[in-house]
């Protein structure tokens, strides 16, 4: 790391006050530790990427996204497929992959880790999607995509109560979901490595992990997901009964897993996702806790895609 961006949201997570000078403090340690650094500020969704493009064509070697999953998100967008590194800083609401790589303490001590991890390649996925004209787009995301009634909450929550509430939103929008929601089926094509012919299965939600520790009560999502999985791992909800779903974020939160014939978790190399009939209501999509669009839907792994700052624990 030699010339480095920091870019951060002056509006993410609950203490958006101290941010500033959270991110002084932050550029302070890696100019003490000689990295040429430059401070840039996001002033509008999808300005993080901007800024990252920007920045990699003045020749900054490193970008750091200093903020939530979300700042993340939009970073990576600019940096996969390129030689930059990508690095984190959490600051945000909801931080997973800072906690996956082991950097969920204090922003200063994240920093500080930072300043001896060595760029590693992994992949990431992509997800294509349809947005609200009807027009096909594609993200990469290095944490998780979803597709059902995790979008449809994300729909719901409002950006100034995400951030003046924080988990406590989540879980008041989180419940209501579960309690209201009629978990509409659709149809997922699978294409599994050992498989000569597509698996087709009706599913109310599907999850593509990449992470396998989220942090909090959820930690371990899917057992043997990680950001160097070359295939998809993949949670299948082919259930739309309130009591599976419950069942399922009980044994998430104590760590058990067992789950029922209903719920399943498998790896494939890409996967579909299509409406099953011609309802009026759209089934979301969403990428690192973004909201997206609807289906159809595909998801798939690029391999060698980005190149992560990963401190030494956390490297497999």
């Amino acid at each position: 790391m030699r010339r480095a961006a920091l870019i951060y949201n002056p509006a993410s997570g609950q203490q958006s006050s101290r941010r500033g000078a959270l991110v002084d403090k932050a550029i302070a340690v890696l100019r003490e530790a000689g990295v040429e650094t430059e401070k840039l500020e996001t002033n509008a969704p999808g300005s993080a990427e901007t800024l990252a493009r920007e920045a990699a064509a003045r020749g900054c070697d490193t970008i750091i996204a200093c903020g939530g999953d979300g700042t993340v998100h939009e970073v990576l967008q600019a940096v996969v497929g390129t030689e930059i590194a990508l690095g984190v800083i959490p600051l945000g609401t909801a931080n997973a992959l800072a906690s996956d790589l082991g950097l969920r303490a204090a922003p200063l001590t994240a920093v500080r880790r930072l300043l001896t991890a060595e760029p590693t390649l992994v992949p990431v996925g992509r997800i294509s999607y349809r947005n609200e004209r009807g027009d096909t787009h594609s993200r990469y995301f290095t944490v998780a995509a979803g597709v059902g009634a995790d979008a449809l909450f994300l729909s719901q929550l409002d950006a100034g109560l995400k951030r003046r509430f924080g988990y406590i939103l989540y879980l008041i929008e989180g419940f209501k979901i579960w309690a209201t929601h009629s978990f509409p089926l659709f149809e997922a094509v699978f294409e599994e490595r050992a498989s000569n012919r597509p698996r087709v299965v009706e599913l109310s939600q599907l999850l593509a992990i990449r992470i396998s520790d989220f942090g909090g009560v959820l930690h371990q999502l899917a057992p043997g997901a990680t950001l160097h999985n070359a295939e998809l791992r993949l949670v299948a909800f082919k259930t739309r009964n309130r009591f599976h779903y419950f069942r399922f974020l009980v044994a998430v939160m104590f760590r058990r897993h067992t789950f029922s014939g209903q719920i399943e978790i498998l790896d494939a190399v890409s996967v579909v996702c299509r409406p099953r009939n011609r309802s009026k209501k759209p089934i979301f999509a969403e990428a690192d806790g973004e909201l997206l669009g609807h289906l159809p839907v595909s998801l798939e792994i690029v391999p060698e895609a980005v190149h992560l700052l990963i401190p030494p624990k956390a490297r497999p």
